[in-house]
This record gives C-alpha cells, structure tokens and sequence, in this order.
C-alpha cells in the first residue's frame, strides 16, 4: 500500500500535478489547511481538483480553515478530524485537525483540552487496529517540526503527551511551513512536510511494517 500525505496547500491546487506518485497512491491524506481562511466553497476547489488525480481521499480542517469545512468532510465521508479509520486489515489513520490558539486569530483554533477530547474520541475508534497513524495538523511540541521561524517551538502540548502515551507508529503532521523535518518521539516517527510548495510525505505499508520518508519535488 502506498500512502500520499500533505498539507498547508492554501489554494495552491497546481502542486498536485508535481506529485509523480499521487496517481497511483491507494490513499492520500490531507492533514489541513486547504485555503486561506476560506470555507466550503473554497475548499471543494481543492477536493475537485485532487479527485482528477486520485479519489481516494482522507483530509481534515487546519486553523486556516473555516469549521464549516469540517462538516463538508463529514458529508463526503472523508474527515479525520476526530475519527479514526481502518484503511487495511491492520493499518489504521486518526486524525485531529485545527491547531493551539495563535497571535493571529485564524478561523480554527481549539484550546490544548479541546485537542485532547478531538485524540481521544479518534483513538477510540481504531484503539484495537495493531498498526496506527496519527495525523495532527498541529506538530507536538518540542520537536525539529514544530520550529518557527525565530527558533520558538510552537507544536502542541497536549498532541506531544498523547504521542508519548500511546506510541502510534508514525505521526505525518503540518500547520509550521518552514518546520520541514523528521523526528522521534519513543517508537514514534513524526514528519512535517512543510507547506505543499516543500514537498509531501510517501508512507509504504507492506502489510508488517510501515516506512515512510519525505518526498520532494523533481
């Protein structure tokens, strides 16, 4: 199985194009920010036009994304944010969308509890499936992923505590475009792409053991 993963696209539709193995992918996953503080309309654009090139899709909001998107997700019966999916017989995607408050006010912000209660109810739909991803569109604190741009580590609290209980084998998240970067957390492999305009995420399931890598363009 070959897995597709990124985020921050913000309108920025022609990247899919750049992305050799999307076609092919049996599943891709959106881990948030499709616009610039749009919403339903604004995000059905990029939904359409990623269904040119795969329709086997995962996504979820970002903070940059109005919470009526949330339910557009819901409708198409692909959202991650807070829920969890059995993609094969022992692989499982959950997902918690939006981020930690900002200095900037965007459209989905939750605070560390929110988040929490987001993991959990995901969690507790895919808890028995032996093989797990997480998809945090915030990246958890204290990581080479969650570094802006003056050195301030700004992931979440609470994500990077739920990593460290319940060890999920890989956490593909977002949301800090220049925290482009691999790191661990215990058994826990965590990968922010960046913005789309970086690159994206390939995850290869074998059906045993999951890899996953960053990818970039060219």
């Amino acid at each position: 199985m070959l897995i597709v993963a990124f985020g921050d696209i913000h309108g920025q539709e022609k990247y899919f194009a750049k992305i050799k193995e999307l076609p092919e992918a049996n599943w891709v996953i959106v881990t948030g920010d499709l616009t610039n503080m749009g919403g339903r309309k604004e995000a059905s654009i990029v939904i359409q036009e990623l269904k040119r090139y795969n329709p086997y899709i995962l996504a979820q909001i970002g903070n940059m994304d109005r919470i009526e998107i949330d339910a557009y997700f819901d409708e198409l019966g692909i959202n991650l944010h807070g829920h969890g999916r059995q993609i094969d017989q022992n692989l499982a995607v959950f997902g918690v969308g939006g981020s930690p408050p900002t200095p900037f006010g965007t459209p989905t912000e939750y605070e560390e509890e929110e988040l929490a209660a987001f993991l959990e109810t995901a969690y507790e739909e895919i808890e028995a499936v032996p093989h797990k991803i997480l998809v945090s569109h915030s990246p958890p604190y204290n990581t080479k992923t969650d570094i802006v741009g003056r050195g301030e580590h700004v992931g979440s609290k609470v994500i990077r505590k739920f990593i460290e209980e319940h060890q999920p084998e890989l956490c593909i998240c977002g949301h800090i475009h220049e925290s482009r970067n691999i790191d661990r957390i215990g058994q826990t492999l965590i990968l922010n792409p960046g913005s789309i305009d970086r690159g994206y995420v390939l995850v290869n399931w074998d059906g045993q053991v999951l890899q996953a890598r960053l990818a970039s363009y060219g």
